[in-house]
């Protein structure tokens, strides 16, 4: 913020937070000027702090950026409660115009502002606005680069030009100023670490040489590109040290094309086979349900793929439609229709219809609570050894989501204790042996926590696991998928 920068205040709110509280406490600081960023996530809460902001402060400036107000900007709400919208990446741009009304009295002549693309390395690292507190309680987001050189039409890097670096050196010095004050979980929001592996290789080098401080490093990674000089050094970082995010998306080659995103799927099942036998690196892969041209079928045929390739975790998540992304061109040929609320959900396809949808959301968070969190290590590695030749893990895993659909009305909020539960009603009615059903329950349930209260069918023989008294320095989900 330049000459702006003493008089600045950075406040965040939790979209939780009571509206008409988080006015108050921004007409405390007694601002000219107030900056918000709009997310998909935050959209909906920040329009109601500006509709009562707005009226109980006119006087106060309201400037709006981010990616959800910067596209289709002229058709939302938001723009009613608002002076003036920043459109694209306005590092220069916000601080120009709070600059030339605050300094020079200079109003723009234009409500809707687009932000001239910042030259990256003209850009002041931002990492020691991090306070005391934000490093000893939360994870820190960095960037090495932005932009991403590919075309996957449901996101919104695709609308981006070229892969801009930060200078290595400049990044790395400030990497180190945050660890000299006590950060050790650093989380790279970069869309690609591995595009370029000289840069790459680079900042791997460095943080293995201060390793030995506990840290704890997130990635995501283009799937198909894993040279040697990448793969001879994770393999030399401890494990619970290394995650990398894997986006797959489909694993169909005809929906793949649909949506512009190209994978070597052989390279993709190498880099996956080498990950898990050479390497300490836990993986998180993703896909996407609801693709235009994707049903159901093939859905689950690529999710058996992906399951069989062996990563930590597959994230199933729900086509979304955000704004601006080039996937609206297939809406009339693959009769997709998403939600006007948000998060702008797929609702019905061509190939997948609204029942199914609805099924597969609710497979998302079944898989998530059951087989991503690590909680039922056991309960799962179970279901993959029941499986006979040939029969599918997707359809297996779907037969249970839809089970446990009849045993919850709501999937949100259930707990720990009622997954137990249906999980050893599963398996008895998959006609487990009644000890052991229990005994793999048992292991599961009071592994690593002390649980104040336990199923019914637990209670009379509980016999606490000695792994329950492990300790060691692994994030508490990433723990709970070591064998």
């Amino acid at each position: 913020m330049g000459e702006l920068q003493p008089a600045t205040r950075i406040i965040e709110f939790t979209i939780k937070e009571n509206p008409r509280t988080i006015v108050e406490k921004i007409l405390e600081l007694k601002p000219r000027i107030v900056g918000f960023s709009l997310y998909i996530w935050n959209t909906d809460e920040t329009l109601k702090v500006l509709m009562t902001l707005k009226k109980v402060a006119p006087e106060i400036i309201i400037v709006l950026g981010g990616p959800e107000i910067s596209f289709e900007t002229e058709a939302q709400a938001h723009l009613k409660w608002c002076d003036y919208v920043v459109k694209g990446e306005a590092d220069f741009s916000f601080r120009a115009l709070c600059e030339g009304i605050l300094l020079r009295q200079e109003l723009p002549v234009t409500k809707i502002i687009s932000a001239e693309l910042p030259e990256i390395k003209q850009i002041k690292m931002p990492y020691d606005l991090y306070s005391a507190e934000d490093i000893q309680n939360r994870v820190i987001y960095v960037e090495a680069s932005r932009g991403c050189p590919y075309k996957c039409e449901y996101c919104l890097s695709s609308l981006d030009k070229s892969v801009r670096n930060f200078e290595t050196e400049t990044f790395l010095t400030e990497m180190k100023k945050l660890m000299d004050r006590g950060a050790r979980t650093f989380k790279f929001v970069d869309r690609t670490f591995n595009l370029s592996p000289t840069t790459s290789t680079r900042i791997l080098k460095f943080f293995l040489e201060h390793i030995e401080l506990g840290l704890f490093l997130h990635f995501e990674l283009v799937p198909d590109r894993l040279p040697l000089e990448i793969r001879e050094l994770i393999k030399e970082f401890p494990q619970g040290s290394l995650q990398f995010e894997v986006g797959i998306q489909t694993l169909n080659p005809q929906v793949a094309a649909n949506v512009s995103r190209k994978n070597d799927l052989v390279k993709v099942a190498e880099n996956f086979t080498y990950l898990k036998t050479h390497t300490h690196v836990h993986t998180h892969a993703d896909l996407i349900v609801g693709l235009p041209g994707e049903s159901i079928e093939s859905f689950a045929a690529g999710f058996d793929q992906l399951a069989r390739m062996g990563p930590d975790e597959i994230q199933v998540g729900i086509l979304k439609r955000l704004k601006g992304t080039p996937i609206a061109r297939h809406e009339k040929t693959f009769n997709m229709i998403y939600s006007e609320t948000t998060p702008y959900q797929i609702l019905t396809t061509s190939t997948m219809d609204y029942l199914t949808l609805q099924k597969m959301n609710r497979f998302a968070k079944f898989w998530d609570l059951y087989a991503n969190s690590g909680e039922f290590k056991n309960f799962m590695l179970w279901f993959k050894a029941s499986l006979n030749e040939g029969t599918s893990f997707f359809w297996k895993f779907f037969a249970f989501s839809e089970f446990l659909s009849g045993h919850f009305s709501e999937i949100h909020s259930i707990s720990l204790m009622n997954l137990a539960e249906k999980a050893w009603l599963f398996l008895k009615e998959q006609n487990v042996n009644d000890q052991t059903a229990r005994e793999m329950i048992e292991k599961d349930f009071c592994y690593g926590a002390k649980r104040r209260d336990m199923p019914h069918f637990l209670k009379q023989n509980l016999v606490v696991s000695a792994e329950a008294t492990r300790k060691n320095s692994l994030t508490s989900r990433q723990q709970k998928h070591i064998n």
